[in-house]
């Protein structure tokens, strides 16, 4: 069992573009995920966590300094924007290091220039820039080595993303400009290449894909900025919401459902490395995700927008003899990008910086006495935000004849009905607009600049 007074290595595994539902433990029957399903059983499982902010760079931009993406300006992948030195003095790995840990990042770093450079050349050993098989190879080296002190070692792992070639492909085959591939999607192909093996797509679909989710179609008074601003900006994403079918929707689902059990296998082999060489029990293992998929859901795959599917990742934490195993918890509104850092730093004993309004969840993992907890949670976009609390979902967007949408969780967990217009809803409207000015505030950030119309308006009603 790990010693309560020892510094425990800490493990933090990242994925890319995995939904917090990507896993058998959370009852999904179309795919299997023998690591972190193992993970979530020797551990704590956070069924309510959410990212800052639904994209890469942002969310990543967060997870390594513990502020909102928009405290740079920062509402989308905007890789050159400057990170001042006083940020980059208490990055997550620096604070680490300070604390006498051995730091060390394997894999897919997607950081604004600065900080993805200071990632790879002074805040970690870095052992690989490869994002698949051999970002494993080299965290099960590293797991292998003799370590005189505690470390903190990061394993970010590319996949589910490749997903994303899927709908690009088709974009470009139907006649699209092309432009829009950023990494190789041979993977992608290759395991498509399984399907179309079988000579008949629709059989093989109806065979062995997953259902279209309950909440395909999109949900009435839809803010129009979601066509707007997020598929008209990236045409690929318009085009595949107006003509995929059934067929082509359940096979990006079974697409996605094998791309994460193959990055499921990485992470099994970084998890048996770290058992194989006696490190198990003295390890705080993390595992999170930048962001998730929306998964055909309302007809969308991607992420960005401001539906559960993208916003909401998977958040699993474990440390025998600390953290009880075999635990959900339904109940804390976490923002994985503002949580980490502290939380790593409380396990560590390293200095939290000022001015970071997140907490560390070691209080709960671990079944201490409980103080208050936050009551909501606050997700930024490139065109809006949102506010999630127990049961409602509100989002503000910056235009359209319907910029404001609330969802009721508790009956509407698909966020099919948009009920932000409804007069018996005015009480709650008002007071999640109040919530959503209360967090703009305290952040202390330039997201209400860059809403000014017509969420500026609304959120002084």
């Amino acid at each position: 069992m790990a010693r309560a007074s020892a510094r425990p290595n800490i493990l933090l595994i990242l994925t890319d573009q995995h939904s917090a539902n990507m896993m058998r433990c959370t009852g999904n029957e179309w795919l299997d995920t023998p690591a972190l399903d193992a993970l979530a059983a020797g551990g704590l499982r956070y069924e309510r966590a959410y990212c800052t902010n639904p994209v890469c760079i942002p969310s990543r931009y967060s997870l390594q300094t513990g502020l909102m993406p928009s405290s740079i300006g920062m509402i989308k992948n905007q890789g050159r924007l400057p990170v001042s030195e006083d940020i980059l003095e208490v990055t997550l790995g620096r604070q680490l290091q300070k604390a006498g840990y051995h730091t060390a990042y394997a894999g897919k770093v997607h950081l604004p220039s600065t900080l993805g450079e200071n990632t790879r050349k002074r805040d970690y050993e870095y052992l690989t820039a490869d994002e698949r098989d051999a970002c494993a190879d080299a965290c099960v080296g590293f797991l292998s080595r003799r370590h005189e002190k505690p470390f903190f070692l990061t394993a970010s792992f590319i996949n589910p993303h490749d997903v994303c070639h899927m709908s690009i492909n088709a974009f470009e085959r139907a006649g699209g400009p092309p432009g829009y591939r950023i990494i190789d999607s041979d993977v992608c192909e290759s395991v498509l290449d399984r399907a179309r093996a079988s000579g008949d797509i629709e059989a093989f679909v109806r065979d062995h894909a997953p259902p279209l989710p309950d909440n395909y179609e999109p949900p009435d008074l839809e803010p129009e900025a979601i066509t707007t601003e997020y598929l008209q900006e990236r045409t690929f994403k318009e085009y595949v919401r107006s003509n995929w079918g059934e067929t082509e929707w359940r096979l990006h689902r079974w697409l996605y459902c094998r791309l994460t059990e193959m990055v499921d296998a990485q992470i099994g082999r970084v998890l048996d490395a770290l058992a194989s060489n006696g490190l198990a029990n003295d390890t705080l293992v993390v595992f999170t995700s930048d962001h998730g998929d929306h998964d055909a859901s309302h007809r969308l795959e991607h992420k960005s927008i401001l539906y559960d599917a993208a916003a909401r990742v998977p958040l699993i934490m474990r440390l025998p003899g600390s953290i009880p195993a075999h635990r959900v918890d339904e109940e804390h509104l976490v923002l994985n990008g503002l949580d980490l850092l502290p939380t790593l730093c409380d396990y560590a004993r390293a200095e939290v910086p000022p001015g970071r309004l997140g907490a560390s969840l070691r209080r709960i993992a671990e079944r201490r006495i409980e103080a208050p907890w936050r009551d909501s949670v606050f997700v930024e976009s490139q065109a809006g935000c949102m506010i999630r609390t127990d049961r409602y979902a509100y989002s503000i967007y910056d235009s359209g004849r319907h910029p404001e949408a609330l969802y009721d969780h508790v009956v509407d967990p698909g966020e099919m009905t948009n009920v932000a217009y409804r007069d018996e809803n005015r009480a709650v409207l008002q007071r999640h607009r109040a919530l959503m000015r209360e967090w703009i505030d305290r952040t202390g950030n330039g997201i209400a600049g860059a809403y000014a119309h017509p969420a500026e308006l609304a959120l002084r009603h």
